[in-house]
């Protein structure tokens, strides 16, 4: 027996269109899923523009306001919007007891690779130069969007800029050539993703620029030492399962701390469902809420420590 709440959502994305068609068509049958979706209860809701694209700042009641996270929202770098990941962004700010960013960065095949990159690393300089402390700051995403928080821990070391105290991967797309074993194996009982919907937009991303780019594909980097932790949550049942796995294999092997938790039966981005279909859901949500919170605070304190002295 599979998980009830997998055999729901595979009912509903069947009809939805969701994850079947253009990219135009995609984009449209995600907008009315989402239809404007609100922020969970108490979670305060400010639009801004950070790194010159839109933005929102959940925030939610009796939030430390000194710590941040910036969230890229996934959709394969081609759909996706500050509607659509609304309720995930305020889940993940009132767990972890601090304001979330979510950005609207600029999707292909209208702006392609690197315009997701250059506008996650703006927008984390622009909030830096507004006053966080990257010692208090996390980068947080979703499919695409993980693989965006790893590119831009990335693009930001290159550049010599202070990294944030974490990141968080919720299901990281960071192969972009579709090759490993899971994008077959698993296609069968993932009802989200597929490897012909992740072959269409790696190609409008990409265009004619190389798959293995580590800026596309941050699991091909030549190098990975030097970024902060990384917590890593997927499903067992994903297309991208293997991304996850090798991408904490890789960041274990070049002395990273990473914790990686797969759970079973689920399917990609589960923590999107959070409600009585998926009780894993919630934890889910509560163990990154908790995880950011540690490594703002203990950043934080160090910080302080060493001011005081």
């Amino acid at each position: 027996m599979s998980h009830p709440g997998v055999e729901v959502i595979s009912r509903f994305l069947a009809d939805s269109g969701f994850t079947t068609g253009s990219i135009i068509e995609q984009r449209a049958a995600m907008a009315a899923t989402a239809s404007s979706s609100p922020a969970p209860d108490g979670v305060v809701v400010e639009r801004t523009t950070i790194g010159g694209c839109n933005a929102e700042r959940l925030t939610p009641e009796g939030a430390d306001t000194e710590a941040v996270v910036l969230y890229l929202h996934g959709g394969g770098y081609c759909i996706g919007s500050l509607d659509t990941h609304r309720p995930l962004a305020g889940r993940i700010a009132v767990a972890a007891q601090c304001p979330v960013v979510t950005l609207e960065y600029r999707l292909a095949p209208e702006h392609p690779f690197p315009a997701a990159v250059t506008d996650a690393t703006a927008a984390y300089s622009d909030l830096v130069s507004l006053g966080a402390r990257p010692e208090r700051m996390v980068i947080a995403g979703d499919s695409a969007g993980g693989g965006l928080t790893i590119a831009t821990l990335l693009a930001l070391r290159a550049a010599g800029s202070s990294l944030p105290a974490a990141a968080v991967c919720m299901s990281p797309w960071v192969d972009l050539t579709q090759t490993a074993p899971s994008y077959a194996g698993r296609g069968a009982v993932d009802p989200m993703v597929s490897k012909v919907g992740l072959d269409l937009m790696a190609q409008a991303y990409l265009g004619d620029g190389d798959p293995r780019s580590e800026l596309a594909s941050p699991l091909f980097a030549a190098d990975l030492a030097g970024l902060p932790p990384v917590l890593i949550e997927v499903g067992e049942n994903e297309v991208l399962l293997d991304d996850s796995v090798r991408l904490a294999d890789r960041l274990r092997s070049s002395g990273g701390n990473v914790l990686l938790t797969v759970w079973p039966e689920l399917i990609h981005v589960f923590q999107a469902f959070a409600g009585p279909l998926f009780p894993e859901a919630e934890q889910s949500i509560a163990a990154i809420g908790s995880y950011v919170a540690e490594h703002v605070r203990l950043s934080g304190d160090s910080m302080r420590q060493r001011d005081h002295h």
